[in-house]
């Protein structure tokens, strides 16, 4: 058991509702992590207000202020480190991460995705699940690598997609399930319960063998 809370660091770019989800995790000792600072790269981003409403640290580096990319994610990694960040969190961060950030805390990032990866990966994962047509979407946290969306699964929720589902619709739905799943991945690391093996996460945790779903289901 780790003796103090895993120190938390989570990048944003605008409303931070998956932030709140592991703050409210936090404060509710829930998991045993402590979000120490929220960097966003928009000046105006809710998520920033919604740090200081809970007394964490947060600060706005907008990176169109920085000449090149390097001197953006070293503005960055300089708040982190200056608050002794353990694992990194994106959370609606909007910006990719070069070799240079990765290196910094390899292995010790996570993101979160609206879609069951490795389908769907970039931008618009609820709208591209709902054009093509599946029956299940979801939403999926994984380590983060270089390329987009394509590092090794944590943990991911399945929702159904109905006919008569919105593209909005969908993505609400999506998004209650990553409330949930965001902040279990956070505790399962805080526990030392994940084991990176090459590109596959190993997980200390029960096993689901008799769970399965079906959309539509097999009776009526």
């Amino acid at each position: 058991m780790r003796e103090a809370p895993l120190r938390v660091g989570i990048l944003i770019s605008g409303s931070g509702s998956n932030l709140q989800s592991i703050i409210d995790a936090c404060e509710q000792q829930k998991i045993p992590a402590q979000v120490v600072c929220v960097v966003s790269n928009v000046a105006g981003a809710f998520g920033l207000e919604r740090a200081r409403r809970a007394g964490i640290a947060a600060y706005a580096l907008p990176h169109q202020d920085y000449a090149t990319r390097r001197e953006f994610e070293n503005a960055i990694l300089a708040v982190l480190r200056d608050h002794d960040v353990e694992l990194v969190c994106l959370a609606g961060f909007m910006r990719l991460l070069t070799p240079h950030f990765l290196a910094a805390y390899l292995g010790r990032i996570m993101n979160i995705h609206p879609a069951l990866l490795p389908s769907f990966p970039g931008t618009h994962g609820q709208r591209d699940a709902h054009r093509y047509g599946v029956r299940f979407s979801g939403c999926t946290v994984h380590f983060v690598d270089e390329g987009t969306d394509s590092g090794p699964v944590i943990i991911q929720a399945v929702v159904p997609v109905y006919d008569e589902d919105t593209p909005e619709e969908l993505a609400a739905r999506i998004l209650a399930q990553e409330h949930r799943i965001y902040p279990r991945a956070i505790q399962l690391y805080a526990e030392g319960r994940l084991e990176l093996r090459g590109r596959r996460v190993h997980v200390k945790a029960p096993r689901c063998d008799d769970l399965a779903l079906h959309n539509p289901p097999l009776t009526d």
